[in-house]
């Protein structure tokens, strides 16, 4: 999701990963609200990540972007879409994992601890690195320099 507060400056809307394997990172941490889907079409899952991920529904003009390959091998599809929601109220779906590790314990984390909008080039260098190729894909489409 994207939104443009002042003209020629537009911003993203980032969420930062729950979980105490994330807890203390920052730059390079970020992320788009995203997930994995199986038979599902690609559009209509990433409706429901971001749901899943910030409590909102997202409505508008999908605008396509050339997927990416993360780090580990995985391709992320992705899509722009205008829009504006308050990143404070977002919550997200809970996990559960092992906590401590080797404890036998499950512990619940939220799958999103955090959402936040950043400008275009603060957003480059929260993200994962492998996704950076979304924004500068926004940034074309919309006709803004990243300097």
């Amino acid at each position: 999701m994207y939104r443009v507060p002042t003209p020629g400056r537009p911003e993203v809307l980032l969420v930062h990963p729950g979980g105490p394997y994330w807890r203390n990172k920052d730059l390079g941490a970020w992320s788009i609200p995203k997930g994995e889907y199986t038979d599902e079409d690609p559009l209509a899952a990433a409706r429901r990540e971001f749901r899943e991920e910030t409590s909102f529904e997202v409505e508008g003009d999908f605008i396509p972007l050339q997927p990416v390959i993360q780090k580990g091998g995985k391709q992320v599809s992705a899509w722009a879409v205008e829009g504006d929601i308050d990143a404070a109220a977002a919550r997200s779906i809970e996990f559960e994992m092992e906590w401590p590790p080797r404890s036998g314990r499950l512990a619940s984390f939220p799958e999103v601890e955090q959402a936040a909008w950043f400008p275009l080039d603060q957003a480059l260098l929260k993200l994962n690195p492998a996704q950076t190729g979304f924004v500068r894909q926004l940034a074309e489409r919309l006709g803004v320099s990243l300097t």
